[in-house]
């Protein structure tokens, strides 16, 4: 029987950190007020155009800002107080919420044929440009708050918080928007945005990195991307996210699959978009005693791997409930590949590049996220719903077997000798 590596004290380690308590309630109440509004929103948009490729421009409407400005966020995100550039974002989104409000009760008085999808694209962009600033500072002042060795249960446990948000605010969207409505809907979402925020402001400011006299802004950008690309180990794990998710992600297309493939309506996409969360929060509690050190490199490939398989598998499923299982399994797979980059890059990363290498992270992750789902909504458009995602699924198998080959270093990669 495998002996696990952490004890059932050790298990806790992260949280024994009053400021770690704070940053990850803060972080889960914000992951759950956002899910809630990705999952009515991107239903209110599907019932306004009928069109999954109007569900792909939601994504894009973020992916793009926050991509385009995630290397001056981390370059910003390493010469400044991380903690106060979350509380500054957090404020600001609770701003683009209220008004995503106020706009839904204005819609709710107006037919369908007198609603347009654009003011929803539009407050996405927004929300976009505070990801720029957000993703390059949330992590790594999550490695500000706890000591080194607290890095791997820290990362397991944030990933733990962050599908759980996802899985209640996936499901809770859906089962909300069915029973409830848009409105009180977004009610909710402001409610656990504000007591997230309240989290964000109780800890104390941190110290900021020592700063170069006379360097400038580019080359101080440039450092960071020299020293992803120049590391194996980091630039393998985000490609190989970037490729799976870009290609071999159905999530985005949920709605479609919901409503014209599976026949579920409202409530059974809200289980659908819960289902991958939940095989991720099933692994993530595992992970927080039994961390993937161990052969790290090989898990990964084989994670990425099978989440492509599931990916495929879920393209030619007509069964709601194998449908579930599926997009369970592939959650699993995904959060195993998930915690091992957020590993590699706090293990391997200079604590004075954290916000720089971050934004290469974000770029990567809106680029597979958000752009992917554009990519999905467009190839739909194209090749039609479930070919694109068999198709995508096979790309981006094919990715891991290319990975394996080209990145030994990666491939032979052993974070328990980190």
């Amino acid at each position: 029987m495998t002996k696990p590596l952490l004890g059932n004290k050790e298990s806790f380690l992260a949280f024994q950190h009053l400021n770690f308590r704070r940053f990850i309630f803060s972080k889960f109440m914000l992951t759950l007020a956002l899910q809630i509004q990705f999952v009515v929103l991107s239903w209110q948009v599907y019932e306004i155009t009928h069109d999954p490729l109007s569900l792909g421009f939601i994504g894009l409407a973020e992916a793009i800002p926050a991509v385009g400005l995630a290397l001056y966020g981390g370059y910003i995100s390493d010469r400044s107080d991380r903690r106060k550039i979350l509380v500054w974002v957090q404020g600001l989104m609770i701003v683009c919420t209220g008004i995503l409000t106020y706009l839904s009760y204005h819609y709710s008085s107006l037919p369908l044929s007198q609603q347009s999808a654009f003011p929803f694209y539009v407050i996405m962009f927004g929300i976009g440009i505070l990801r720029g600033f957000y993703s390059p500072a949330q992590f790594p002042l999550m490695t500000q708050v706890v000591p080194r060795e607290a890095y791997a249960n820290s990362s397991a446990w944030n990933s733990t918080f962050w599908h759980i948000a996802v899985v209640l605010g996936s499901s809770g969207g859906g089962l909300m928007l069915g029973f409830f409505g848009k409105n009180t809907s977004y009610i909710v979402v402001l409610v656990c945005m504000l007591i997230g925020f309240l989290q964000i402001v109780r800890i104390p400011p941190q110290p900021i990195q020592e700063i170069k006299p006379g360097e400038k802004m580019m080359s101080n950008i440039r450092e960071g991307l020299r020293f992803v690309f120049s590391n194996q180990a980091i630039l393998g794990a985000l490609t190989l996210d970037l490729i799976a998710v870009l290609f071999g992600g159905a999530t985005a297309m949920l709605p479609s699959f919901a409503s014209d493939i599976l026949h579920v309506g409202e409530k059974g996409f809200g289980f659908l978009r819960a289902a991958p969360f939940a095989g991720s929060v099933i692994i993530a509690l595992y992970m927080t005693r039994y961390p993937p050190l161990k052969n790290a490199g090989k898990r990964l490939l084989f994670c990425v791997a099978g989440f492509s398989v599931c990916m495929i598998a879920f393209a030619l499923s007509r069964n709601f409930y194998l449908s579930l299982f599926i997009l369970a399994l592939s959650g699993a797979f995904d959060n195993v590949s998930v915690v091992i980059r957020s590993l590699i890059m706090q293990l391997m990363t200079p604590d004075h590049m954290r916000g720089r290498v971050s934004s290469v992270s974000t770029m990567f992750i809106s680029s597979s996220n958000e752009i992917g789902a554009f990519e999905s909504g467009f190839a739909a458009k194209l090749l039609g719903l479930i070919p694109s995602v068999i198709i995508g699924g096979s790309i981006a198998l094919t990715s891991v077997a290319a990975a394996g080959v080209a990145l030994p270093e990666m491939r032979k990669l052993d974070l328990s000798k980190a």
